[in-house]
Order: structure tokens, then C-alpha cells, then sequence
């Protein structure tokens, strides 16, 4: 019987170097997407998939992404003064029981697989979600209770995996398939970050994991990989090398890549797009904007 997944670890110890001048001044994962900000989604998602543990690894210059998860009592008695009720409910998905987040901070910028590692105490020997809240994904069923709904049958470690062009392959760990079964694909191995030309396939890792708690172990030896970083990756794929079952996951939605200027505001047009209270006023805007070209020519 596979343990329930109960614990997510959220690596947010990053500049966020290419959301400058405005990372400045607020961390990068409390940019706003609409009115949320993109944390919030990422909690939601673990929300969603019976995840009741938060571990956030962070580092210096992220105070306000802790603050946003604290109460808020003066805005509070204001809304309710003003009987905003409406208000008050939109900010209720931002507050967290106590004892629910744990932060940990990462020291150094060793790599992804490094952030994980640091939160190994909290973790503990269970097994536990990583999720990336620079990738957005917009899906009917979340795609992290895609995923455990499917590790239920499976266990081991499972990564989330879409198609990519093959030119880039070479900014994603890239899956090694060896068999699949629907949306599972049997992995014999994972290569970080290939030359398109020795790329495996063209499935690509995408923020979202479920490993076992001997991924940690394997991080703790501390071997560096590409770019000379602690690759989750490398360490995942060890799992494959002990002969313990690894699984990609080809998951139901679209995925937005929001740690991208295109890509965050790709998703902003399409969640305003989605939302009743917005959709006909944005999208008669950008019917005119994108008639102007049309009608200079």
C-alpha cells in the first residue's frame, strides 16, 4: 500500500533575475497573475491534491512572500466594516491553518536538487510533491491530483512530462521512455538539459514531482551535474539505476511557463480570457488592438 502524499516542498529561493527591475522589490512568485499571486496557485494545486504540509525553501529578500501568508487584520475589520463580503471570501484561499508552512532557507544557489535537499528534515521518510510555481498549469482536474491519483497505482517517483520542440529539449530535463501505458511512460532514464541533437525524446520534465524520500539521499551526496549545479534530475534518475520504478506523467492541461516575460503574460490573456467578470471587456480590447496592424496595412 503506497503512503498518501501529504507534504509539497516549493523551491522559491530564486532572483527571479529576469522579472528585473521589478524582483527588485518583491519576489518573483508574489507577481501577480489577474489578482492572485502566482504562490497562490501553486497552494491551491497542493491544496487540491489532499497536500496539508507546505515547506518553502527561500533565501534572503523573501520576507514578503512569507508575509502574504500571515493574517491580515486591519484589512479585515476595514472590508468588514464596509460589508465587502465579496473581498473578504477572495482572500480566504490565502490564509493557512498554524504550523502549516514551514520555511527553510537555501544558503547557497547550488541548483534545484540543492533546494530540495534543504527541506530533508521536514520531509523526513515520506514520500512528498515538489512543485515549481513558475509553471502555471491550467487544467479541468489540477494536474498535481492527476498525479497522485495515478501514483496510487504506481508509487516510486513520477515527474510531469509534455511535449516539446526538439530544439527545446535543451532547457529541460528530458525523459528516456522505455514503454507506455496512456498517460504513464516507464522511463529507463532522464538526461538533463541535452543538446537537441542527443536529446532521448522530445518529453520534457515540467514542475511538478512525487518522489521518495531516497531521492534525498541521493541529493545529500552532493555530486554536481549540469551546469555544474545539484540536479533533481540526476537524482531521479538514480532511482531508475536501483532498479525503483519512475514514471512520466502526461498530464491534462495547458501548461504556462510564467518565470518567462511571454510566458506570464501568455497566461495572463488566458486566465483573464476565462474569468465572467473580465472576458467580454478584455477581449473587445484586444480585438481592437490586434486590428490596428490590420487596418494601418
Amino acid at each position: 500500500m503506497q503512503r498518501t502524499v501529504t507534504k509539497a516542498v516549493f523551491p522559491v529561493a530564486g532572483l527571479g533575475t529576469r522579472f528585473l527591475p521589478a524582483t527588485k522589490a518583491i519576489p518573483k512568485e508574489v507577481l501577480p497573475l489577474i489578482d492572485r499571486p502566482l504562490i497562490q496557485y501553486a497552494i491551491d494545486e497542493a491544496r487540491e491534491a489532499g497536500i496539508n504540509e507546505f515547506i518553502f525553501v527561500t533565501a534572503k529578500g523573501k520576507s514578503a512572500l512569507e508575509d502574504y501568508f500571515d493574517s491580515a487584520p486591519e484589512i479585515e475589520r476595514a472590508l468588514r466594516e464596509k460589508n465587502k463580503t465579496d473581498l473578504l471570501e477572495a482572500m480566504k484561499p490565502s490564509e493557512m491553518p498554524s504550523g502549516a508552512i514551514a520555511y527553510v532557507r537555501q544558503q547557497e544557489a547550488l541548483g534545484l536538487g540543492h533546494a530540495v535537499w534543504c527541506a530533508r528534515r521536514l520531509v523526513g521518510d515520506e514520500p512528498f510533491a515538489v512543485i515549481l510555481p513558475d509553471d502555471v498549469i491550467d487544467s479541468e482536474t489540477p494536474c498535481l491530483r492527476q498525479m497522485v491519483d495515478a501514483y496510487a497505482e504506481t508509487g516510486g517517483a513520477m515527474v510531469a512530462a509534455m511535449e516539446v520542440s526538439r530544439e527545446a529539449t535543451k532547457a529541460y530535463g528530458v525523459l528516456d521512455p522505455e514503454s507506455e501505458n496512456g498517460q504513464l511512460v516507464k522511463m529507463r532514464g532522464m538526461v538533463e538539459k541535452p543538446k537537441p541533437e542527443d536529446a532521448p525524446s522530445n518529453l520534457a520534465v515540467i514542475g511538478r514531482y512525487i518522489l521518495p524520500p531516497s531521492v534525498m539521499e541521493t541529493l545529500g551526496q552532493m555530486k554536481r551535474g549540469a551546469g555544474g549545479e545539484i540536479q533533481l534530475t540526476d537524482a531521479i534518475a538514480e532511482e531508475i539505476t536501483a532498479g525503483r520504478p519512475v514514471h512520466g506523467f502526461r498530464f491534462r492541461g495547458q501548461r504556462f511557463d510564467c518565470g518567462s516575460k511571454a510566458g506570464y503574460l501568455q497566461a495572463t490573456v488566458a486566465f483573464a480570457l476565462a474569468r465572467p467578470d473580465l472576458r467580454d471587456d478584455f477581449a473587445a480590447y484586444l480585438a481592437s488592438v490586434t486590428d490596428l496592424p490590420r487596418a494601418a496595412e
